[in-house]
């Protein structure tokens, strides 16, 4: 099948069963949504969602996040992964806003990028979400699953995925193919066990016509085999001698 092809099935699937795909990150201003993804770097949005609501309370607005320090902000957000960096990004984004961007945050990538804890893949996002502007962030469930569904080849890095699937989407879908990626990552073409069995796209992904989905269910279905023939041994066992052991202190009983 020709990669235009797969584009267009890609395409036309989402645009029909999932039109207007949205971020799970909870949020009500693009100060929020900055923040919200700059934790939310290798951690879940769950997780995120949980950790917002108090520290968006104590620091309503870019302002008093600005005027706090890393310490404090530390104490609302040690549960997400990396806190401490994450807490020093914060304080320093915020800073930067207030004294280079008069509080509001910048519409231009390269503004973006320049405030700590932004890449180019939070960058896209805000672009994307906040300023409509066509872009495509690729985070780990975009690059597995454009990747396993033959929408790239050879892309080895992010930027890679990224200009090759902004050479074949429609400019007008580039926002919502990086949600319609993400969320078929997170909950069906998951990494280590895609569920194959439910997906939808199986028509046109590579990675399923190439044989490798059945190898990967074979292999877990035995590792699941072997684990259930571990855990009966292991009763067995425990029974046998739970036995012996009846045993034993009925021999010892007086006749």
């Amino acid at each position: 099948m020709l990669k235009k092809e797969r584009y267009r099935l890609f395409v036309e699937y989402f645009s029909k069963n999932q039109p207007n795909p949205v971020t799970e990150l909870h949020y009500s201003s693009p100060y929020e949504l900055l923040v919200a993804v700059i934790l939310s770097a290798q951690c879940t949005d769950k997780r995120i969602n949980v950790v917002t609501p108090p520290l968006f309370e104590r620091f309503p607005t870019v302002y008093d996040l600005a005027a706090s320090n890393p310490d404090e902000i530390f104490t609302y957000i040690r549960s997400v992964s990396y806190p401490n960096n994450k807490a020093k990004h914060l304080a320093g984004m915020a800073k930067m806003l207030v004294n280079d961007f008069g509080g509001e945050v910048p519409s231009d990538l390269n503004d973006l990028q320049k405030l700590p804890g932004v890449g180019r893949k939070t960058a896209n996002v805000i672009a994307s979400v906040i300023f409509d502007i066509p872009a495509i962030a690729v985070d780990t469930h975009v690059f597995r699953v454009s990747n396993r569904l033959g929408l790239t080849n050879n892309a080895r890095t992010p930027l890679a995925v990224e200009k090759q699937l902004i050479q074949f989407l429609p400019k007008a879908t580039l926002g919502m193919a990086h949600h319609w990626l993400i969320l078929h990552g997170r909950y069906i073409c998951l990494a280590r066990r895609p569920k194959c069995e439910v997906c939808p796209l199986t028509h046109f992904c590579k990675y399923y016509q190439s044989g490798k989905a059945a190898l990967v269910f074979s292999k877990t279905a035995k590792v699941a085999k072997t684990k259930t023939i571990k855990a009966v041994s292991i009763v067995k066992q425990v029974k046998d001698d739970a036995n012996l052991q009846a045993d034993e202190n009925i021999e010892g009983l007086p006749l």
